[in-house]
């Protein structure tokens, strides 16, 4: 999805083209991965930052065409509203010095990018759900101009036929609504986390991620209000499923999946199992046709963003070798640069424990059950109990602090990292689940502290985010 489309429009032999060339893309795939044509060494980690532009007065500001002709940084990029942008880093090599090079670009990228802003008489944010967004900012009006969007809009509605979409999330509050067009994704910004990983390791990494999506979501929860509503701790991963809802049937019991969601199950025996049900599951939304080499899989990487699993599996390449990737999806944009780097340590160093340390048994959780704990965590955060691989159920930040987190020293150890880089980043997960207290909890807080008014809530968020004091440090 990130690549611009040249037209909005789209034939019947546009769509058959487009599909021709999406079925002998996939069946190339399927040999590229009998004949292990991927890299099978290489672990490299980077992420994608989605932010908000704020006016002084706390509420979105959609000036993103502005804002990106003054920054001018080929690494930030619109995203599907005018008040929404992105930042990307290089991919870096797993091992010593991962963890502080990529504060390091971070910290650089949104000092310069805070700069501008504020030289436009802007903020920008670092926030799962504005607190101040309100429906009425969430129109076409505000949609970037890009065509791809647009086209992925009228598509989705077309194969709706044109039914509003339901919003219907039951949290603390309750909120329903209904809305004419797909704008309500952009009130989502996430952190999304790619680690690059050898192709006999894939089956093992995606299924670990999926595992440990309860527990990074649970520790990263920063988005508890909608429209002044208090519903989720995260209430962003309702918020996207229902804002582009499309569901279709997959898998030998032919259930329900929507195209934001969990998937339809665990991998087998490799990541081609999820792009063939791409194929022959989901409907292609954007059928733009590319004068392209099957080997560059130009339409199945297209096809591939508008599917929008939260463990999502990727394919790349660098000097002219192919590579794989898992999306891990689930965590919130924020609250702060060091809070994310340490999300980063978190999650990486758990995988490689699984991948490279042999403690892949630890994460041996049926798909139904990871899939039931991910949304019980979204839901509820650092107060959730979920089923683990011993079949009890346990209190999450219980497992975080005993099971995952030593886990994840563990793997970050293993990989070459030495102990203060691991323990400055994962000292702060702990401090956090110890204290329980995420971006969601302290907004919570300081809201029922502060009258409720939400203007003045990310007026003070916003402040304590500028700091760069991790939130568990956060006072009220």
């Amino acid at each position: 999805m990130g690549d611009e489309i040249r037209t909005d429009q789209f034939s019947e032999s546009d769509t058959k083209r487009f599909r021709q060339a999406l079925e002998r893309e996939t069946e190339l795939l399927g040999r590229w991965f009998r004949d292990q044509r991927f890299d099978n060494q290489t672990y490299q980690v980077g992420f994608e930052l989605e932010t908000w532009l704020i006016d002084l007065d706390c509420h979105p500001l959609p000036h993103n065409d502005a804002y990106l002709e003054r920054y001018n940084n080929p690494l930030c990029l619109p995203e599907l509203s005018r008040f929404n942008i992105e930042f990307n880093t290089p991919h870096t090599q797993v091992g010593s010095g991962m963890l502080s090079l990529l504060h390091q670009q971070l910290d650089e990228s949104w000092q310069q990018a805070t700069e501008v802003a504020e030289s436009m008489d802007m903020r920008l944010g670092m926030i799962g759900i504005l607190p101040t967004v309100q429906e009425s900012d969430l129109t076409v009006d505000s949609m970037s101009q890009l065509k791809r969007y647009r086209a992925l809009n009228e598509r989705v509605m077309d194969l709706r036929k044109n039914r509003p979409l339901q919003i219907d999330i039951r949290g603390r509050d309750h909120l329903f609504s209904l809305h004419e067009d797909v704008m309500l994704e952009s009130a989502c910004t996430s952190f999304q986390v790619h680690l690059q990983v050898p192709q006999s390791r894939t089956v093992a990494a995606y299924n670990a991620s999926m595992a440990l999506s309860a527990a990074t979501v649970a520790m990263s929860c920063n988005a508890p209000f909608l429209f002044g509503r208090d519903l989720w701790d995260e209430t962003r991963v309702p918020l996207f499923e229902q804002s582009v809802s499309l569901s279709t049937f997959a898998g030998q019991a032919q259930q329900r999946i929507g195209r934001v969601g969990c998937g339809s199950g665990s991998a087998r025996e490799s990541l081609f199992e999820f792009f063939e049900e791409n194929l022959n599951v989901f409907p292609v939304i954007l059928p733009q046709p590319f004068q392209s080499k099957d080997e560059q899989f130009m339409h199945l990487k297209l096809h591939n963003g508008t599917i929008w699993r939260w463990n999502r599996p990727l394919i790349g390449s660098e000097d002219g070798v192919p590579h794989l990737r898992i999306e891990h999806r689930v965590m919130p944009s924020g609250p702060t640069g060091i809070d994310m780097i340490a999300n980063v340590a978190f999650w990486v160093g758990a995988m490689m424990a699984v991948l490279e340390g042999g403690e892949g048994a630890a994460l041996d959780i049926p798909f139904a059950t990871a899939r039931e704990n991910f949304y019980r965590a979204a839901c509820t955060g650092l107060d959730t109990k979920i089923v683990w691989s011993d079949g009890a159920e346990h209190p999450i930040s219980e497992l975080i602090l005993e099971t995952l987190l030593p886990m994840a020293r563990r793997g970050l150890r293993a990989s070459g990292l030495d102990e203060s880089e691991s323990d400055r980043y994962l000292d702060i997960i702990e401090a956090r689940v110890e204290k329980r207290r995420t971006g969601a909890r302290w907004m919570r807080a300081w809201r029922y502290s502060h009258d409720g008014n939400m203007q003045a809530l990310v007026g003070a968020y916003l402040t304590r985010q500028q700091s760069g004091v991790p939130v568990h440090e956060w006072p009220l």
